[in-house]
């Protein structure tokens, strides 16, 4: 069963990022997901199938589906 991911949700990968951090923020939805990382603020476009298999957790869900995140 497909994970259901919402813009602005905070996720945990299984790997760290080179800068050492797990946790990434969801920027851009489709067949290809958009990520920030929370530490250094670079940007990663990985297919679903990918995302969803690093995924270990869900930190948080997005407050509000219909407003974009809030991206430095």
């Amino acid at each position: 069963m497909p994970v259901q991911f919402d813009l602005g949700d905070h996720i945990r990968l299984r790997k760290p990022h080179p800068c050492g951090s797990y946790d990434w923020l969801v920027v851009r939805l489709g067949a290809d997901i958009g990520l920030r990382c929370l530490k250094c603020g670079r940007r990663v476009l990985l297919p679903r199938a990918e995302v969803e298999r690093r995924t270990k957790q869900i930190l948080s869900k997005a407050t509000d589906s219909n407003a974009p995140p809030f991206i430095q």
